[in-house]
């Protein structure tokens, strides 16, 4: 009886703190999915990670590479949307979830990029494999060596679907990496991840995407499940103009990854925001000039510094510009000058370098003792 009782404050309590943190504190105590990361797509900076660089069965999430080798062909022009593919045999016998293709039927590349995005057709897959690269197997390799082309530092490909193989694996980062690049250089195509539904052979199918359906601004990217992986999700969602990519695998169910994708999706808009502190080309300061044509020349930020910040620290965020004063003459203009740093807590310091915004020529020798003897006298004032 004391033990129940006691149970039950404790649950109590533990529901009262969870009601009472933070959404980022929230974030900090973890997630229920195996392996996960949250990454703004504009900073790229990583908000929340758990077992990010695990390798892991990635299921049809894997599509998403299979997808990039489609449409980088598309982007340099040896693809086009109309061409066509014919389905094998062993497409056609290919299991799981499916398009539909029809034995030996021509389908035109528009039509199987559908049927892969919305309706995770893995025999669409296997036409698109063989059609590029002659067959599966050789296709798988290609993948591999375009996925460390584009950064995908840990994943390795044996088939063009996520079909279960020991040796296919990927990790939440590649993932992420993989879903940004996507977004990025293929936003011409990235329109068909947010089509709800896809008919094909007589056949309508709804995506399987959870998010586009009940999340605001959701718009991608892929999900995948097997008994092995669990229920994973990709997804993406932009607010305000600023975008989110999350990952989560290893989840018990469609509706779970559903919802917890959807929290960490909440989470990172709620709690973090982006703030741009220097624009490239900004006056950061006027610094002083020794035995210069000027008396002063403006310093300016080499780049732009754009972070990705708690709401909270970004009140706590500090700015110091260390620089040698006076600046000795002659200058060139966007010479480097000194550095910004910038902290703020629970962040890596950032610096940024400042150059010269113009060019200040040396006094001629009989201009330089009144100016110096003026300078050592007053100050960079006198």
């Amino acid at each position: 009886m004391f033990r129940s009782i006691l149970a039950k404050i404790l649950l109590t309590l533990l529901f009262l703190f969870w009601q009472g943190q933070s959404a980022l504190a929230q974030i900090l105590l973890g997630s229920e999915a195996r392996e996960a990361i949250l990454m703004d797509a504009d900073t790229h900076t990583i908000l929340f990670e758990k077992n990010a660089d695990a390798l892991m069965p990635p299921a049809s999430m894997s599509k998403l590479m299979t997808i990039v080798m489609v449409m980088d062909r598309l982007a340099d022009g040896s693809l086009k949307m109309e061409d066509t593919f014919p389905v094998s045999e062993a497409a056609w016998r290919m299991q799981g979830s499916k398009m539909f293709v029809e034995l030996g039927a021509q389908i035109p590349v528009a039509d199987l990029l559908r049927g892969i995005i919305v309706q995770s057709g893995n025999d669409a897959c296997v036409v698109v494999a063989e059609g590029i690269g002659g067959d599966e197997q050789t296709f798988a390799r290609m993948m591999t060596e375009r996925a460390r082309q584009i950064g995908l530092t840990h994943s390795v490909f044996r088939n063009s679907s996520g079909w279960p193989d020991p040796e296919h694996v990927m990790t939440a980062r590649d993932l992420a990496i993989l879903s940004d690049y996507i977004i990025t250089r293929h936003k011409q195509y990235y329109s068909m991840f947010a089509e709800i539904d896809f008919t094909w052979h007589g056949i309508k199918q709804g995506n399987r995407n959870p998010l586009l359906y009940s999340f605001p601004g959701a718009d991608g990217l892929k999900t995948g499940h097997t008994e092995e992986a669990g229920y994973g999700l990709v997804g993406s969602a932009v607010r305000d103009g600023r975008r989110l990519i999350v990952v989560v695998t290893g989840m018990e169910s469609d509706r779970k990854r559903g919802i917890e994708a959807a929290r960490l999706l909440t989470l990172g808009f709620g709690e973090f925001d982006n703030y741009t502190l220097v624009k490239a080309g900004q006056k950061v300061e006027d610094a002083d000039v020794w035995l210069g044509s000027v008396k002063k020349v403006p310093l300016v930020a080499a780049r732009e510094v754009k972070l990705t910040l708690p709401r909270a620290a970004r009140k706590e965020l500090k700015a110091k510009l260390v620089y040698q004063a006076p600046l000795p003459a002659p200058l060139e203009k966007g010479a480097e000058a000194g550095v910004i740093n910038f902290t703020a807590p629970g962040m890596a310091p950032v610096s940024v370098p400042v150059v010269t915004g113009d060019e200040v020529e040396k006094l001629s020798f009989l201009s330089k003792i009144p100016a110096a003897f003026n300078y050592l006298m007053w100050g960079p004032g006198g």
